[in-house]
């Protein structure tokens, strides 16, 4: 009977066949169940995005510098505080030019080697601008949360708080705060005080002064986010089973503000690193024997035509860094943006 069936061009289940033969199988795909969270898919547009890649591959090659600034120093052969005044001519000024000993040659009237101090001088940037935008994130996310939530008393004076503390004047306290706190921990920073203790006297001050006004532009923006999620269904159910509040603001609405959160670090970080470049060449962050970037640049300043490695090396490491995370800033902004494909 089989036979008679497929020679009348019919198969087992009765589909016909034809002169080609039987029709192919489809193949079956394999759909997940599983959907992907909002912050997964806007991390998996990241990871396509080439620009953001690259932004990230030079972010992440200035972040291994500072972490092994010793080791490439040591692979030169040098280090940051050892003075070659046999290289420099009776002005002051360097004999070498770049070399196999000095990779960016030597630093004017000290002798200082500049590979050296431009490896190490990536730590106190990073280190400020990294350390200041943790402080701030989480100051601004507990403040906003707390806030935007509780409302009443408690988000009229938070929301005066905030405002009071935008209104404030961040430069005369960048100028301000450090002489306070050196009168207070150092004494006469004039009068043969340790440079050292100076130097981070500076490095602690900066990174107050910054925090204390970096957190309010966040808490202002979470709060407004907050105003919004309050009202959602899954948070009056919370309230209704009786959720303690804490659980609320950490379980329930922290998860819905990653993307602004995650935009404003991403935002924050190369602001940071400009205004410590910023601060230092002005005379009011890091000061000598700290080998900060923003150091050597004001040192520089005045030798720009004689030695022009000694000022253009860090201006083109502080350009390509802060450019980078700044383009890197607005492709976090556009891949959290549901209205957006880049």
């Amino acid at each position: 009977m089989e036979p008679l069936i497929e020679e009348a061009g019919l198969s087992r289940t009765g589909a016909s066949t034809d002169a080609m033969g039987p029709a192919p199988a489809t193949p079956q795909k394999k759909v997940s169940t599983r959907g992907k969270s909002p912050t997964a898919i806007a991390f998996a547009r990241l990871r396509k995005d080439r620009v953001a890649v690259t932004c990230a591959s030079v972010f992440v090659f200035f972040v291994l510098i500072a972490i092994f600034a010793p080791l490439l120093a040591k692979l030169e052969g040098q280090d940051i505080s050892t003075l070659h005044q046999d290289l420099l001519d009776p002005y002051g000024l360097p004999t070498i030019a770049a070399t196999g000993d000095h990779w960016f040659g030597i630093e004017p009237k000290l002798g200082r080697d500049l590979f050296a101090r431009f490896v190490y001088g990536a730590r106190p940037s990073l280190l400020v601008a990294g350390s200041v935008t943790i402080l701030t994130t989480f100051v601004g996310v507990v403040i906003g949360l707390l806030a935007g939530f509780a409302g009443g008393w408690t988000d009229r004076i938070l929301s005066w708080i905030i405002d009071f503390v935008l209104s404030l004047p961040y430069l005369l306290f960048a100028i301000a705060v450090p002489a306070v706190l050196l009168a207070i921990f150092v004494g006469n920073a004039d009068g043969g005080a340790d440079p050292n203790e100076v130097a981070q006297v500076r490095f602690y001050s900066l990174i107050l002064v910054l925090s204390f006004f970096g957190w309010a532009a966040l808490a202002r923006l979470i709060r407004g986010e907050v105003l919004s999620l309050r009202e959602r269904e899954f948070v009056a159910a919370a309230k209704v089973l009786g959720v303690p509040t804490r659980k609320v603001l950490f379980k329930e609405l922290l998860p819905n503000l990653v993307a602004p959160i995650v935009i404003s670090v991403s935002m924050a970080l190369p602001s940071y690193i400009v205004v410590e470049a910023g601060l230092t060449f002005l005379g009011v962050g890091l000061v000598e024997p700290t080998p900060s970037w923003g150091v050597t640049i004001s040192a520089a300043q005045n030798y720009y035509k004689q030695d022009p490695l000694y000022l253009w090396v860090p201006v083109l490491a502080i350009t390509m860094l802060v450019l980078s995370l700044s383009l890197l800033g607005d492709a976090v902004r556009d891949a959290f943006d549901p209205r957006t494909r880049r």
